[in-house]
């Protein structure tokens, strides 16, 4: 069958030459993937480090045309696709510093020796390369989530070659970002199956199952995260699923920031809940503003904002249709209308931002449920005493967000410990869309958040992608170059003392 693309701009359909993965097919891609393993394993740390960095340089030289194809299919804008394929470049660069790095191995070694218990063998750990990975493309991201995404950039930085489940948002995009990997894999000597694409929802099914690939990662919806569970459940051996899922990211301001920046503040959360439609995981969806006199302004100014506002594309019907009829469960369920501006009907998936507004009573864990799409619920209270009960209505999150004043000092203190241990992230005087690539960043939470403690962005999202392994008494030829005595250039962890690399 034929993959068929969609402009949400204005509805129109496109057949493309893309033809859905059979059964057949998805086994002959992980049958290559599988053989691709030992050429990225041979390539070591810093071969692989060069392959990143030309696929880096190969998604740059690509820029005009990658940018193109995904504004047709997605609807985010070229200003933003344009940020959006730099981002995917700079994870692409960033693992490959991590590679040059090497500590991302947690290379140990214990000599033998006698201990209380007796002679001790001589032992030696490293992280070694699961296999080859399936990658389900998102939504909302054709470049930083999706086939040049970093899911795939770690993956392949720890080893592993990737199977991507294109998503059918963006089908086109997923095949010419695949077309620029394969083109530096080429460069640099790669076989087939280092980078491969698929299509058709079918084929992530019959990818998961396939027993080449051995683990899966995923930014999406819980329903899709458990349709890949279930697939993956027929397996007769499992396989982990790292899956980035719901998050509601509520931000709380305090008294003390309404009354000194309450337009700011206002102003920040318009462009955080509407930037990119609001289809983004760290969108704000809920905001605890104070009824008192400065929270009052900053319900106004953000109230005239939306009024205001423009129409927002969204990236399909689906995620269009879940909008409305979110926007409706939630009004439904006591959250009034603060601002919604009138906009003209159109043939694509257009949709008016939406603010809801409830007084802290009133605040139930349906009206805290997540909307995706450009949609905020103002939570009005009259007590900071209250929070505490309020956040634990929300369900658990990405990101927990704090405004304050310099008289808040105790407030912000129990804030932190009740976000804590509701998220992954905790941000301060901010807004949690814009999601660092960097060696701190953490992007996880409890769940529904995530399912795994683990991130899935910055240095250590390759972690999802290792596995430990021992060598006992072994003799220096068969072991990795990391763990030779000799070996100088990462840290390692020698004897119970942490030695660090020449490099």
């Amino acid at each position: 069958m034929k993959v068929t693309t969609t402009d949400p701009r204005d509805g129109r359909h496109q057949v493309t030459d893309l033809t859905e993965t059979d059964e057949s097919g998805v086994a002959t891609i992980a049958g290559q993937s599988s053989r691709a393993a030992q050429w990225l394993f041979d390539r070591g740390r810093l071969g692989r480090a060069q392959l990143l960095d030309a696929i880096a340089t190969s998604l740059e030289s690509r820029r005009v045309d990658l940018v193109a194809v995904a504004e047709a299919e997605t609807g985010l804008g070229q200003a933003r696709l344009d940020s959006e394929l730099t981002r995917a470049a700079i994870q692409f660069r960033m693992f490959a510093a991590v590679l040059r790095d090497g500590g991302y191995l947690e290379a140990a070694i214990d000599h033998a020796a006698d201990t209380p218990l007796g002679p001790g063998p001589d032992l030696r750990r490293m992280l070694v390369p699961l296999g080859p990975v399936a990658v389900f493309g998102a939504s909302n991201f054709p470049f930083a989530f999706s086939v040049a995404g970093g899911d795939t950039a770690s993956a392949l930085a720890a080893g592993c070659p990737t199977v991507v489940k294109a998503h059918p948002s963006h089908p086109l995009t997923s095949r010419a970002s695949a077309e620029a990997i394969e083109s530096a894999v080429r460069d640099l000597g790669g076989p087939d199956g280092v980078i491969a694409a698929v299509y058709g929802e079918q084929s992530g099914r019959w990818l998961v199952r396939h027993p080449a690939i051995r683990a899966a990662a995923l930014t999406g919806s819980v329903g899709a995260a458990r349709a890949i569970q279930a697939a993956i459940d027929e397996r007769a051996d499992p396989i982990p699923l790292y899956a980035e899922l719901s998050s509601v990211n509520p931000i709380v301001i305090l008294p003390g920031a309404a009354a000194d920046r309450g337009d700011q503040i206002a102003e920040g959360l318009f462009a955080s809940f509407t930037a990119s439609g609001g289809q983004l995981c760290t969108k704000p969806g809920l905001a605890f503003v104070p009824a008192d006199p400065g929270g009052d302004r900053l319900v106004d100014t953000l109230r005239e904002t939306v009024a205001t506002a423009g129409g927002m594309v969204l990236l399909n019907e689906r995620i269009r249709d879940a909008y409305d009829s979110g926007a409706t469960a939630l009004e439904k369920a006591g959250a009034r209308l603060a601002a919604r501006p009138r906009i003209e009907a159109g043939a694509g998936f257009t949709v008016a931002p939406t603010l809801l507004e409830v007084d802290l009573p009133g605040l139930t864990a349906e009206i805290a449920d997540e909307c995706f799409g450009p949609l905020m619920v103002v939570v009005r209270y009259r007590d900071v005493a209250d929070l505490d009960a309020a956040l634990a209505t929300v369900p658990p999150s990405l990101t927990g967000s704090v405004h304050s004043g310099p008289d808040d000092t105790d407030a912000v203190r129990g804030l932190v410990d009740v976000l804590a241990a509701r998220c992954g992230r905790i941000v301060f005087d901010g807004y949690p869309t814009g999601v660092r690539v960097s060696w701190a960043q953490h992007h996880g939470g409890p769940w529904p958040s995530t399912n795994a403690v683990h991130t899935s962005v910055g240095a250590t999202s390759i972690r999802r992608f290792l596995r430990p392994l021992a060598w006992q008494n072994a003799p220096e030829w068969i072991l990795p170059q990391e763990l030779r005595d000799e070996y100088a250039a990462i840290p390692r962890r020698v004897d119970g003392r942490l030695v660090s690399g020449l490099e």
